[in-house]
């Protein structure tokens, strides 16, 4: 009876383990993933289709290649990544792509390439490492994702990427657009940042409802092209905040444009979370919730963080690599972020743009 009993109780245990297994790529959800890289970037999307997009890859080394590899297959449970996207050639978003390349296989790499006065040039390594294909990501390009299944009423929830811009040009605005006069007057400019930050590449991701925004480390004067005299971005409910928090992005003339729900920054311990872009954020109405990857420590004492409960990762040493997920319905109308370490979970509705 004992022996029944066990092999019961095993079968049993082996259906569950599957079920959540495969629960990710088949229950119509998209989600979106912040890995811990310690100030620099890598938000990871999987679609309802079980396709992969990654943005960015954290600094050089095995900790951020080795952090990224652990979500996309312990948490994502998936086998390759099927879109790199490297918004531009700084070592805290381009550096883990190398090594990453050798621990799971890559799909198509979207970049810059190499362009007249590129001003940081990644090296050869990054240049060669290995994959699928490798494409020049330009304006208005939109990366070629599987459409989620239609429901039992035949009805389909939309997804889409599109880049909004790329080495200082953006898409042309839409026709009969409605000019921002309201928000560009009080436009001001700051001193040029001649780095690769400025091109940056600029993202949308849409899903129903659902609007989710990623500028990389897009400069504050670039960020205002995106906004004056046209709005190309609309309104999102999710803003990845722009450059880990620095000041020398996250124009308020964004915030004020796009109105977001929820920000997800991924700043450092000592890295980001500027006093301005807190004061910004603090200050735009429509903002439910401020996540943060990091706590901000700085030694300068200018410290703002959000309150614990949305920081994934609280301790200034013995980091523990928490990641933020995100977790969009099927039909795109609400959407869940979880610190699965600190047993945080909320749910916001999207807005209706």
């Amino acid at each position: 009876m004992k022996t029944v009993f066990s092999v019961i109780f095993l079968s049993i245990l082996v259906v569950f383990n599957t079920q959540r297994a495969q629960a990710g790529a088949n229950d119509g959800r998209l989600d979106i993933y912040w890995v811990d890289v310690e100030g620099g970037a890598a938000t990871l999307i999987v679609t309802p289709q079980g396709e992969s997009i990654l943005i960015d890859t954290g600094n050089p080394g095995i900790r951020d290649p080795q952090r990224i590899f652990n979500v996309v297959t312990r948490e994502a449970r998936l086998t390759k990544i099927d879109h790199l996207i490297t918004t531009h050639y700084h070592r805290d978003h381009y550096g883990g792509a190398s090594q990453l390349s050798k621990m799971i296989s890559l799909g198509t790499v979207w970049d810059n390439g190499k362009f007249e006065d590129m001003p940081d040039d990644p090296g050869e390594d990054y240049f060669t490492f290995k994959a699928e294909a490798r494409r020049v990501i330009n304006p208005g390009a939109e990366l070629p994702l599987k459409q989620t299944a239609k429901d039992a009423r035949n009805r389909q929830t939309p997804l889409s990427f599109t880049c909004l811009g790329t080495r200082k040009k953006f898409i042309p605005a839409p026709r009969r657009a409605n000019v921002n006069k309201a928000i560009c007057q009080d436009s001001r400019a700051k001193d040029r940042d001649g780095s690769d930050n400025a091109n940056s590449v600029a993202m949308l991701l849409e899903f129903g409802d659902f609007r989710f925004y990623d500028g990389g480390d897009i400069t504050w004067n670039q960020e205002a092209k995106l906004i004056c005299p046209i709005n190309l971005i609309g309104r999102v409910d999710v803003y990845q905040v722009t450059h880990h928090g620095l000041d020398s992005s996250n124009n308020p003339l964004v915030l004020r444009s796009v109105l977001p729900t929820v920000t997800v920054m991924n700043n450092g311990v000592t890295k980001g979370c500027a006093p301005e872009v807190f004061a910004t954020l603090t200050s735009t109405p429509s903002i439910q919730a401020m996540y943060q990857v990091h706590k901000n420590m700085r030694p300068d004492g200018q410290v703002n963080n959000a309150p614990d409960e949305f920081i994934a990762n609280r301790k200034a040493d013995a980091c523990e690599a928490n990641f933020i997920k995100l977790s969009v319905a099927p039909n795109g109308k609400s959407y869940e972020v979880l610190i699965l370490a600190n047993e945080h979970r909320a749910t916001y509705n999207t807005v209706k743009k």
